[in-house]
């Protein structure tokens, strides 16, 4: 959490590897590796998710191609068989029913004629398919109702159920209502100032960010 400004999405993005950033010191220790010294696609593969406040549109390729490929290129990094389509339909089947999407969403292309809850639903699924060892979750609250939000932090939590791993960008409680956070991290000018638990982020929601860091 953290003012507009304060560096919470140039963080995110520059753990997974954005092209508009570029890094002139340090490391990000990740399983054993520096992700700087990876290439996006490499990170991904290492079991880096990340999703996006505004999710782009890929017309011309359905979700259900989009997510096929993604899958198997994951499974041909651990050395695992590609899966066909038959295959990966029974695969993705339960996903659905876990963000409450209709079959009929495979077909449609990638984001392309949206809403924004649809889109977040859809980035949601693609991390219940792909799976992650971190998830980056860049205000996926942002523009969903409550209806919508209920079922995007029900996918959310039954990936934590696995022990992974998810780190949420968020200005809101609402949201923290739905998935607990073990951990609240305050960031300012580039830098963590306060960690916590989740009176933190009642704190804020009363009285703003100048109860935390006094400006």
């Amino acid at each position: 959490m953290g003012k507009n400004g304060s560096g919470k999405s140039t963080f995110a993005k520059v753990l997974v590897g954005h092209p508009d950033y570029k890094i002139t010191g340090g490391n990000v220790s990740f399983k054993g590796e520096n992700l700087l010294e990876m290439e996006p696609e490499e990170r991904s593969l290492a079991g880096v998710f990340m999703s996006f406040q505004s999710p782009v549109a890929i017309p011309g390729v359905s979700n259900i191609d989009f997510l096929n490929m993604a899958y198997n290129a994951k499974r041909k990094k651990l050395g695992q068989p590609e899966l066909g389509p038959i295959e990966f339909y029974g695969h993705i089947a339960p996903k659905l029913e876990l963000v409450n999407m209709k079959i009929d969403f495979l077909n449609r292309n990638v984001n392309d004629g949206f809403s924004g809850g649809e889109r977040k639903r859809n980035e949601i699924l693609q991390l219940a398919v792909l799976g992650a060892d971190l998830a980056i979750l860049g205000e996926i609250d942002s523009g969903l109702d409550v209806d919508a939000l209920r079922d995007v932090a029900k996918a959310v939590n039954w990936l934590l159920s696995f022990k992974n791993s998810v780190l949420m960008i968020t200005h809101y409680l609402r949201l923290l209502e739905f998935i607990k956070p073990t951990y609240i991290h305050i960031m300012e000018d580039g830098r963590i100032i306060k960690t916590g638990d989740i009176s933190i982020a009642e704190v804020l929601e009363k009285e703003g960010y100048k109860a935390i860091s006094g400006t």
